[in-house]
């Protein structure tokens, strides 16, 4: 062998021993590619009685087994390497067991301690968004509730692992549906895990997909009508000429407030920025339609659910010309649509919060509510309740679409007891969704005819019957009769009415209006005089019988 064979040796055995490398590397990326989607993680909860999804990436054409609880299913990566499968139906089991996903070559990705229960997905502002370590000073019973491990509560965290609920991992997590999960868990007798995405300040226009927007008939429908009296180019030349003076207006306050920051004193509060303007059905805030659904919800689209609890709507919809109530319709069968998994319930908390009082002060569901309190002399003003009321509740009307009731709670923006909240909630859910007896809605309005110089109101969730909340000795109050309900003739003018309860109807009537055409209750921005309950606890709801536009005052 001379020197040349010796050197040409040597180079294919270098190549070799490259050639090997390269594939070993090039292995082992392809052994990374088999993976599952962001919401499979050691500790997750997958949701029991229904076909589970499970989906993930591998190498284009590649077959993928999964095995759990004694099934295996495969399914083939396509073009793009996505892949997705179904397992049966699951029964609910506390035993921690082992996913394994198996892809060629004996490639494969293990899941641990997963569970099988009840999987719930929160949505919304802050209201969702606002984590135990933000409340739990103010509500005395969730900082109870975060102290303690629940080994079957398990939570999604931000970083997209599952975790069991413990002190550390509950304080981090959404305060309401933490106090919404641990209820269930206790009375369902099943693991639970709770998912959520939230963005405080968030407009519902961006929580639904452009797709789902652009789509919806109602929404187009709306947006069209708003358009034919909508002056947009005016509204555009008024924008840009208050943007000017803005703008020169912050080019003043900006070194001003740098020079504060500077000597450690509080800078003045900055202009406020003109609201832009933006043809009729499109989206006027800082994030486009879409922004956070496919940014926050998009990443655990078909992962399989019990339902959604929602709590957003003092951000309105951002959308020029359409109202919450149809935008919610859009995002709601969008939502459905999107998961695949037909009509889950979709549990949304009422805004506003709070307005009434509680039926039982000492109940720690509704602590901090309004107390209750005479009735004022004259009808109040109902600007604020057309929006307020009339709007939001509509949405239960969308199908498997469930208000959980909030005006017998702690009221505000930023409502303290999150406790009180979230076992509202789940009392509503293990009534509504999970077969219970119970009622889970005060009495709503249901019909009403003009009888003999009264007004006749049938009611339905009347529960165990209608009933009143009488004076509260803690408020000095006195012992008071059925009241809150208002009654006007046709001179459009509201007075307070008689009220009395026969069966599941109120009659309502005046000595001073002699031929009544019209009744309201409780509608107002703050009502803690109007106190029709069931007797199951749970409030009445406002509403009006007529649609007159709104007055400012009622008479005496």
């Amino acid at each position: 062998m001379n020197k040349l064979d010796d050197l040409n040796i040597k180079r294919n055995i270098m190549k070799t021993t490259v050639t090997l490398i390269i594939t070993l590397l090039v292995a082992t990326l392809h052994a990374a590619d088999l993976r599952l989607g962001s919401p499979f993680s050691d500790h997750m909860v997958l949701q029991r009685e229904k076909p589970v999804a499970v989906w993930g990436w591998a190498d284009p054409s590649e077959s993928v087994t999964v095995a759990f609880d004694g099934q295996t299913k495969t399914a083939t990566a396509g073009a793009d390497g996505k892949w997705s499968l179904k397992l049966d139906a699951l029964k609910a089991s506390a035993e921690s067991r082992t996913l394994i996903a198996t892809g060629k070559e004996g490639r494969k990705v293990e899941v641990k301690d997963v569970l099988v229960g009840e999987v719930w997905f929160g949505c919304g502002q802050s209201n969702m968004q606002t984590p135990v370590t933000g409340h739990s000073a103010g509500d005395r019973h969730l900082a109870a509730n975060a102290e303690q491990s629940y080994p079957l509560l398990r939570l999604l965290m931000a970083n997209d692992s599952w975790q069991e609920a413990t002190p550390d991992t509950i304080k981090e997590f959404s305060a309401l549906l933490f106090s919404f999960g641990l209820p269930l868990n206790k009375q369902l007798r099943v693991p639970v895990g709770l998912m959520f995405r939230a963005k405080d300040g968030s407009p519902s226009g961006p929580w639904l997909s452009e797709q789902m927007y652009r789509a919806d008939a109602a929404c187009v429908a709306v947006a069209k009508k708003f358009a034919e009296t909508y002056d947009y180019p005016k509204g555009k030349a008024a924008y840009d000429q208050a943007k000017i003076l803005y703008d020169e207006e912050f080019a003043k306050w900006k070194p001003l407030a740098d020079a504060a920051k500077r000597e450690g004193k509080q800078p003045l509060r900055p202009p406020t920025a003109p609201t832009s303007v933006v043809p009729a059905g499109e989206c006027f805030g800082p994030r486009p339609i879409g922004s956070l659904f496919e940014a926050f919800i998009r990443p655990y689209v078909g992962y399989t659910i019990r339902g959604v609890l929602w709590d957003q709507g003092e951000g309105g919809t951002r959308i020029t010309g359409v109202d919450q109530f149809t935008l919610m319709g859009a995002l709601i069968q969008g939502w459905r649509k999107e998961w695949g998994q037909g009509d889950f319930p979709f549990l949304y908390i009422q805004k506003p919060s709070g307005g009434g009082p509680a039926w039982d002060d000492t109940n720690p569901v509704n602590e901090n509510a309004n107390k209750f309190s005479e009735l004022p002399k004259t009808v109040p003003p109902a600007i604020e309740a057309e929006y307020n009321y009339a709007i939001h509740l509509k949405i239960m009307k969308y199908p498997n679409t469930i208000m959980v009731t909030s005006t017998d709670l702690a009221g505000g923006i930023h409502p303290v007891n999150k406790s009180g909240y979230g076992a509202r909630g789940a009392m509503v859910a293990m009534n509504a969704v999970y077969g219970g007896k119970g009622e889970y809605y005060g009495p709503i309005y249901a019909s009403h005819e003009i009888k003999n110089g009264k007004i006749v109101i049938k009611f339905k969730h009347t529960g165990q019957g209608l009933t009143f909340k009488s004076g509260d000795p803690s408020t000095g109050s006195r012992q008071a009769g059925l009241q809150g309900f208002a009654i006007a003739g046709e001179d459009h003018q509201f007075v307070w009415a008689d009220a009395v309860i026969e069966g599941d109807n109120v009659f309502v009537s005046s000595r001073t209006v002699a031929k009544p055409t019209a009744v309201r209750y409780a509608w107002a921005s703050s009502f803690p005089w109007a106190n029709l309950f069931n007797k199951d606890g749970l409030p009445a709801q406002p509403f009006r019988t007529d649609d007159w536009p709104v007055v400012t005052a009622g008479k005496k």
